[in-house]
């Protein structure tokens, strides 16, 4: 495992302490620190068919071709992964069509996202600067293990925290997750006088692993989009002065799911692990039902125009992204970040909004823009939104 660039991080960090822009409101939460953490294995975009035909034993020219086609188009350079040689040495079930192995599965995916969980969490705190114990409440988000207890107790233990800390799961909520957990996190901040919460997204693709098969199209777009790793922000009101330094505030939150569109990304849990289907009306869903939730969002700011905003947005894919900037009318610049974090983590689930925040953080340091959106779209269609300022 790797921390993740902490130095650079640190880096940033230091300069926009020593150029803070604008003061908190307060009693609104706060994103006083954030970190990252990801497996030890990198895969550059272009190394990833070869990999993956070889692992899977796929002798499909087809599927091989499409796959080299869909990697292209995902403009992914590189990505994480804790799927590994030595990994598929110990179960070489997980490259045999239609074999039962949720449970091998869950015995290398469960420990390894507490792993990346606690380490994208060591460089948050290191970052906060406080001691772990002031850490009043967790808010542990994954789609990629299945146990009782569950992560966030691990960590817990893992962390040191006090024994009463307060612990809220949000399980399986795929892309949309990191933003729930900073919505979920600015309740808690906000109604609990001198809280300090972590919230921790953790991520593997092991659940997803299996041989490519005609019949699962998804599956290539998976290989070719996604990858692992965690990341962590704490989330606090009423900064201390000298001893914290927030840069980004939870003005407003709001979640909204669109009726009848549950089927358009649809993940079911199998004895082969978990399968999902995506449907090829998701970008135009989004694009038919974004302004509206945007609007609704940038009404508790004085911003009225989209492009004197800044733009914090979930990657789930190009496409997606595409569609936001030709209907908001958006100038290429505005989704620089997102675009960034794609292409150098790929899509890592709830994490890669954590991601764009970090590369935000570094764009905002002129002080242009005060207001800005982060968004994140998943299954449901849930859209997932909070009103940021930036500090």
């Amino acid at each position: 495992m790797r921390q993740g660039d902490s130095n650079g991080s640190s880096t940033q960090h230091a300069a926009l302490t020593t150029n803070t822009r604008r003061l908190p409101t307060p009693g609104k939460a706060t994103i006083l620190a954030i970190g990252k953490a990801f497996p030890s294995q990198i895969i550059p975009q272009e190394c990833l068919v070869e990999g993956y035909i070889r692992d899977t034993k796929c002798v499909d020219a087809y599927i091989k071709e499409k796959l080299e086609r869909l990697c292209k188009n995902t403009t992914v350079k590189t990505r994480y992964t804790v799927m590994s040689k030595e990994i598929l040495d110990k179960y070489p079930e997980l490259a045999t069509e239609g074999s039962p192995t949720i449970k091998q599965k869950l015995e290398i995916a469960n420990p390894a996202v507490v792993e990346m969980a606690t380490k994208a969490s060591l460089c948050c705190i290191k970052e906060w600067g406080r001691p772990a114990q002031d850490i009043t409440h967790i808010v542990y988000v994954s789609s990629s293990e299945i146990r009782l207890p569950g992560g966030d107790l691990y960590l817990a233990n893992e962390l040191g925290l006090r024994s009463d800390v307060g612990r809220v799961m949000l399980y399986f909520l795929g892309c949309y997750g990191g933003v729930t957990g900073l919505r979920v996190a600015k309740d808690i901040a906000e109604n609990n006088p001198g809280s300090r919460v972590l919230v921790t997204t953790s991520e593997t693709t092991i659940l997803g692993f299996r041989p490519p098969n005609k019949a699962r199209p998804y599956d290539l777009v998976g290989a070719a989009l996604f990858g692992d790793g965690a990341a962590a922000v704490i989330v606090g009101a009423n900064p201390v002065v000298g001893q914290e330094s927030p840069f980004m505030e939870l003005s407003y939150a709001v979640q909204k799911f669109l009726p009848e569109t549950h089927s358009v990304i649809d993940g079911r849990l199998s004895e082969e692990g978990i399968n999902f289907k995506l449907g090829r009306d998701l970008p135009q869903k989004i694009e038919d039902n974004i302004e509206e939730f945007c609007r609704k969002l940038m009404a508790k700011s004085s911003v009225k125009e989209f492009n004197d905003l800044f733009w914090a947005v979930h990657p789930g894919g190009p496409a997606i992204l595409n569609k936001l900037e030709s209907t908001l009318k958006l100038s290429s610049d505005k989704l620089e970040c997102s675009r960034k974090a794609l292409m150098d983590y790929g899509n890592v689930s709830s994490n890669t909004i954590f991601y764009v925040m970090e590369y935000m953080r570094e764009f905002l340091k002129d002080g242009a823009e005060e207001w800005g959106l982060g968004l994140a779209f998943g299954p449901g269609i849930t859209f997932e939104g909070v009103l940021l300022r930036s500090l």
